[in-house]
């Protein structure tokens, strides 16, 4: 059986709903107003990626088991990768500039670079670039 998967939706704990809008707007990032509102937002990441972010109440309707302290926990690390090495400085820069805080220092690899930050709730968000030249060959 093939399963195919389609859109991804991770859902964030927030503390702040329009704080963390904000955060993201500011980042250049954009809302889907079809599944935003005072319970929701979904940050559009790409055409098939979305992070739905929720406040704790809300959030909590979804699983039995506590909701993670980011100021103690890493809930998980949000990979995203960018087409051009110059857009990594430049979001993890807006990201500082707009609330969020350091997590890891760049490091550069050569074919791959990568830095990260912490949006306002803590949650880790690595931001990289590879040549796409560089990739090793798929696997047959």
């Amino acid at each position: 059986m093939n399963t195919k998967i389609g859109p991804v939706f991770v859902n964030l704990c927030v503390a702040d709903l329009a704080r963390s809008v904000k955060f993201f707007s500011d980042l250049g990032l954009s809302f889907d107003p079809r599944f935003t509102n005072d319970q929701a937002a979904c940050l559009i990441l790409n055409e098939h990626a979305y992070v739905m972010l929720l406040p704790e109440a809300f959030f909590k309707t979804f699983t039995k088991q506590d909701v993670c302290d980011t100021s103690k926990h890493t809930e998980m690390l949000l990979a995203l990768m960018l087409e051009e090495r110059a857009g990594v400085d430049a979001l993890v820069n807006k990201a500082l500039a707009s609330g969020g805080s350091a997590a890891m220092p760049a490091q550069d690899m050569g074919f791959m670079y990568s830095w990260s930050f912490y949006d306002p709730d803590r949650h880790h968000w690595e931001v990289g670039w590879m040549d796409p030249n560089a990739r090793p060959p798929a696997a047959t």
